[in-house]
């Protein structure tokens, strides 16, 4: 990674104090040399990178600050069926593109030399890879490193005995996988501190450099970057920013539920007055909550309390990176039968492809009743029908909704999905283990509180942050795709 020295007439000298205090009388003397020689040309990589750590500092002894990512893509999965956002890493800065997914840990990016990465992708965005060697500020990761140590306790990483190289090896939930190498360098962002923007931050992160994708992850049609996970373990971008003082252990979205997609991803705590909270399963490697039941209209499902208990194969699990939703295999059939007792007298059921459908012409919003998902501590998440159900096509000039709720066959899991999530703050208050939401318009913008130390919120308008810091939301029209689920496994 040598680079060639300044060319001549650049040279950039430091200097240091020595200080002699003269105590009978002042001013004081100061003597000023120089920390690098005159004949002493420094890299200008080196000397960027004594910059970034110095940015780094400022922005620690200034306090914690509001991180803001665009939000491109949609949950309908004719369309995307994938929220994702961009982000820069290394020395100079690339673009990465990635699935945001709450349901696994690590952000990870293409690599070169990757054995099945797509090279171009129906999503219009540019594909990149990622190559330690052109980045000065990067430097593997190896299985005697303490970051690699905190990722063997969560499963997150491998050791190789054979090359002392700090390595993953990742299954999701849609049968796709991907395994590679750990590495660390720079991660670039825009920051909100005391109601200004700071451009042109970064803080060095540990990200996996991926050298091997299989399944769905190989295709092109939606293909992306990597993955973005926002979750609760160390290895999270989300844990290790808090633990550098950069950024609050907390982050939220606000996704868009319309065919132009886009919305709102923050690190920090969107405020809102009607966002109600309900506590984390402690010691899960998902974020899990106390599901207890599920009323359709009003009315409260027969089902045993047992069959929403958390256990290694049995819990309910937000996750952004699974497009659909999911329920468990015993609270699936009342949930389907609770629906098409009451909507039987105006629509006609229909099963496609085993789907529970439903054919009409009126309105889904006069027809289809309100569900609520009732959780612990008396959080309810209220979903109207665009909540759980889809359009598909329409049949004979009727237009042909199927529920979006999808039944794990023997299992107990339930995963809310994209389809649940959309058209909602979401607030993962990490420091304080709860999980809190809000119907909202994701088109507006929202305040963000850092909770300083200070014991004052700071809030801000976060959006996608252009120069001038006002909101603005990226939309993106996509390609039809299948649906996914990046759920780690």
């Amino acid at each position: 990674m040598a680079a060639a020295p300044f060319p001549a007439g650049i040279l950039i000298a430091a200097v240091v104090f020595h200080a002699t205090v003269v105590l009978s009388s002042f001013p004081a003397t100061f003597h000023l040399e120089r920390g690098i020689t005159a004949n002493h040309k420094l890299k200008l990589s080196k000397l960027k990178e004594r910059d970034r750590v110095r940015h780094a500092r400022m922005l620690q002894s200034s306090g914690i600050g509001v991180v803001d990512f665009p939000v491109q893509g949609t949950f309908n999965p004719l369309l995307v069926g994938l929220y994702y956002t961009r982000l820069q890493l290394g020395s100079p800065p690339r673009d990465f593109h990635v699935q945001i997914d709450t349901g696994s840990d690590v952000l990870w990016v293409s690599c070169g030399s990757c054995n099945g990465c797509p090279v171009n992708s129906g999503l219009h965005t540019p594909l990149n890879f990622f190559d330690p060697g052109s980045s000065p500020t990067a430097s593997l990761i190896s299985c005697s490193d303490q970051r690699c140590s905190l990722g063997l306790q969560s499963s997150d990483s491998v050791c190789s005995s054979q090359n002392n190289q700090c390595g993953y090896t990742f299954q999701y939930g849609d049968g796709s996988g991907t395994s590679g190498y750990y590495v660390s360098d720079l991660l670039h962002f825009n920051t909100v501190l005391g109601g200004s923007v700071m451009n042109n931050f970064s803080a060095p992160i540990v990200f996996g450099c991926s050298t091997l994708k299989t399944g769905d992850l190989t295709k092109s049609d939606v293909a992306v970057d990597g993955i973005f996970g926002f979750g609760q373990q160390d290895m999270s971008v989300v844990s290790q920013l808090a633990s550098q003082g950069i950024t609050p252990r907390a982050f939220s979205h606000c996704l868009k539920g319309d065919d132009s997609g886009g919305g709102i991803l923050v690190l920090g705590e969107i405020v809102e007055p009607n966002i109600v909270y309900t506590p984390l399963v402690p010691s899960q490697p998902h974020y899990n909550l106390y599901l207890q039941s599920i009323s359709v209209n009003g009315q409260t499902l027969a089902i045993d309390s047992s069959v929403f208990g958390t256990s290694s194969n049995q819990g309910t699990i937000i996750d952004s990176g699974t497009t659909l939703a999911y329920l468990a295999e015993a609270a699936y059939d009342p949930f389907i039968s609770a629906i098409t007792s009451i909507v039987s007298p105006s629509v006609h059921p229909y099963l496609s492809k085993g789907s529970h459908c439903y054919l009409m012409s009126s309105s889904i919003n006069d027809i289809f009743p309100q569900v609520s998902l009732n959780f612990a501590g008396g959080a309810s998440m209220i979903l109207i029908p665009q909540d759980y159900l889809i359009q598909q096509s329409s049949i004979t000039g009727a237009l042909l909704w199927c529920i979006g709720f999808q039944k794990i066959q023997g299992q107990g899991i339930t995963i809310l999905g994209d389809l649940v999530l959309k058209d909602k703050i979401v607030v993962y208050d990490i420091a304080n283990q709860r999980i809190g939401w809000a119907n909202y318009d994701c088109s507006m913008s929202v305040n963000v509180s850092t909770a300083l130390d200070t014991g004052k919120s700071e809030f801000v308008n976060a959006g996608t942050l252009s120069n001038n810091g006002s909101p603005k939301t990226m939309l993106h029209k996509m390609t039809p795709v299948t649906m996914i689920d990046r759920r780690a496994v």
